[in-house]
């Protein structure tokens, strides 16, 4: 009941400046202790503050590990598409070392993407890309580029 009564009238009334003022708590409690002002004692207060300090390394590891991994991925696709590499992703492989990993599914469209190139490098591969030829589309381009050199022939030969 005290406190509630405090509270009610006490607060108002150090807005009005009849309360005890910031100087006077400053210079009655001496030097302010952050271990006192988060309600810890001193040991418990370095604990929590390397506690903190240890949670964020934990996560600056996890970040720039997330960051190889993702730059891992984008070389190998530069690599499949024959596209220019980036300082920037062998600058953070580089970072996280040697322990990159990627997750489950991009290994697995990794290697999805291996196998399909392996087929088409293969000759079962061309075999498979000429079966699905144009036949009549093919006869086509190559009739025209025999009378195309044909005719060229015939203008630059007197004799034909």
């Amino acid at each position: 009941m005290a406190f509630l009564i405090k509270s009610m009238v006490g607060n108002p009334m150090k807005n009005f400046g009849f309360g005890e003022s910031k100087e006077e708590k400053t210079e009655g409690g001496g030097e302010s202790d952050p271990a006192a002002a988060q309600g810890m004692t001193r040991e418990e207060y370095e604990e929590y503050q390397r506690q903190l300090v240890e949670e964020k390394m934990e996560r600056d590891a996890k970040f720039i590990q997330k960051k190889a991994e993702r730059a891992t991925l984008r070389v190998h696709l530069r690599e499949k598409y024959r596209l220019p590499q980036s300082e920037k992703d062998d600058n953070q492989i580089q970072m996280a070392g040697d322990d990159i990993e990627l997750p489950e599914e991009l290994q697995k469209m990794v290697a999805e993407d291996q196998v399909e190139e392996e087929e088409k490098g293969s000759f079962l591969g061309q075999m498979q890309n000429i079966q699905n030829m144009d036949m009549d589309q093919l006869k086509e381009k190559a009739t025209a580029t025999f009378t195309e050199i044909k005719a060229a022939a015939e203008e630059k030969c007197a004799v034909m």
